[in-house]
């Protein structure tokens, strides 16, 4: 363990976020981090807890607690706790593929579950994992996951998020030769069109992707697997192949006035918003063709809350739009935990994202309105939306769970120009899962049990939110790795993939 007596002696300190009015003005990181010898001091909080809860991820409550890659974090808390930031970070590899992805956008259940944030705050794990790579980096420890022999088998992983890349380097450590189908222009998936580089910069993606191509992984970008190329193909040229799509298909608001123009789903916005950056430098639109959707000089409106609605209030604010609102169907959360929500459950209480920060910082109000329904969407006579009709909502019990009940009287008209739908994802999208002839769940996912995540087809596997539904990048590496050592087992008929 780390100090014995540090989590008596030394406070919880995370590095600051840039200044909001700053950061508004520009794309880059939000973030800002602590010194190396402060980080240390951090790592010393981490306590000789007997159990730690951190590193073992398990649904409770519904809610994720505990790191679900099984991250080994009271044994790299020690080790940069003593300086030995080399071997802290061959621990930290040896469960965690991409650190710098979950150092960043991960919303950190270890911490949750950390024994310490039983009477104090938690240690911070998160800013230490984060800061252990990006030293490895620095020192150039981080070196092609090159195989020792290659099997002479072939797997086609489709999808290339976090569930896909993870699975993808791991079947390639082990001597698979494999090839990453992806339908965008770039490869990443979620990772590189889903969130907005100020959360997640583009470059550290792109930083890992050509690692694991110098390690013989093979990316086939603008390729969508059913449609550019028919998925019996991969049948008869690859000895496995594994499910990664994501699950992309957005949850729509079938209200009147739906087909009004300037309503779009949240990734219609956010991911056409990378591709400009990436490709110009500038968010701003270019030409009457571009497919780039502007919020600048307009009244938006976020209906839905989640990371992708946070997103989409930070990018909505960078374009400079005239006003913001984001709503929220379900109730404000307490301010403090309430007894039915007891440690290591994930605490169900009120903050602020980074979104909402700088929201507030910009109309000095959090931009949230709780128990708000749409109802309908009011259009000019060019069929333009021009304000969302609304109505409050309370939640009561009716013996078989949470019933919804409006409150007659609370009807609100609100401008807006642009609406953004942002509350959640279906399933996959499109026809592949036909193609393959792949069962689906009751939910539309792919039909694999987890551990195994052998679809009902021979050689053909899922994993990620293509067979989980809508989840977290941490539990897309978990099923990544998961599924690449039963497709090595069934490859080969044994595996030393953990």
């Amino acid at each position: 363990m780390a100090k014995p007596t540090g989590f008596l002696e030394f406070p919880r300190e995370v590095g600051a976020d840039r200044d909001v009015v700053a950061r508004l003005r520009d794309w880059q990181s939000i973030h800002l981090h602590l010194p190396d010898e402060r980080l240390q001091t951090q790592a010393a909080r981490c306590m000789d807890c007997g159990i730690p809860f951190c590193h073992k991820g398990r649904i409770l409550n519904r809610m994720t607690s505990g790191c679900p890659i099984n991250n080994l974090i009271p044994e790299w808390n020690d080790l940069v706790y003593r300086g030995l930031w080399h071997e802290a970070y061959d621990r930290l590899t040896k469960t965690n593929n991409f650190p710098e992805f979950t150092g960043l956008v991960c919303p950190a259940p270890c911490e949750a579950a950390c024994t310490l944030g039983i009477s104090e705050p938690a240690v911070t794990i998160k800013s230490i994992e984060y800061a252990i790579i990006e030293k490895a980096y620095e020192e150039g420890w981080v070196t092609p996951n090159l195989p020792c022999k290659r099997t002479g088998k072939k797997v086609a992983v489709i999808g290339s998020g976090p569930a896909g890349l993870a699975c993808a380097d791991q079947l390639n450590l082990v001597g698979h030769e494999v090839t990453v189908y992806e339908r965008a222009d770039r490869i990443g998936g979620l990772l590189m069109y889903g969130i907005p580089n100020m959360k997640l910069e583009k470059t550290l993606v792109q930083r890992r992707i050509d690692l694991m191509a110098a390690a013989g992984v093979r990316f086939v970008p603008n390729t969508e697997i059913g449609r550019d190329m028919p998925a019996v193909h991969l049948r008869h040229e690859f000895d496995a192949i594994v499910l990664c799509t994501g699950a992309t298909k957005p949850r729509d608001l079938p209200v009147p006035g739906r087909e009004l123009q300037g309503i779009h789903f949240a990734m219609d916005f956010l991911g056409p918003n990378t591709k400009q950056l990436l490709e110009t430098g500038d968010w701003r639109l270019k030409d009457a063709q571009s497919p780039f959707i502007s919020a600048a000089g307009k009244d938006v409106i976020v209906i839905g809350g989640g990371d992708t609605g946070t997103d989409c209030v930070a990018t909505a604010l960078r374009h400079n739009c005239a006003s913001l609102t984001q709503f929220e169907i379900m109730e404000r959360p307490p301010d403090e935990r309430l007894a039915d929500n007891p440690w290591p459950q994930w605490p169900r209480v009120f903050k602020q994202d980074y979104g909402q920060e700088e929201a507030t910082a910009v109309y000095g109000r959090d931009p949230r309105e709780f128990n708000t329904l749409t109802k309908r969407f009011i259009g000019d006579e060019q069929g333009q939306v021009q304000a969302v009709e609304t109505v409050q909502v309370r939640w009561e019990s009716n013996g078989k769970g949470p019933k919804l009940v409006e409150i007659p009287g609370t009807e609100h008209i609100w401008p807006a120009q642009l609406v953004l739908l942002a509350m959640g994802f279906l399933g996959p999208e499109g026809g592949l899962l036909t193609q393959l002839s792949v069962d689906a769940d009751e939910r539309s996912n792919a039909k694999a049990a987890y551990g195994t995540f052998h679809t009902n087809v021979p050689g053909v596997f899922a994993a990620g939110d293509a067979r989980r539904g809508q989840s977290l990048v941490v539990w897309a590496i978990n099923e990544g790795r998961g599924a690449a050592r039963e497709v090595d087992r069934w490859l080969m008929g044994e595996t030393d993939l953990p």
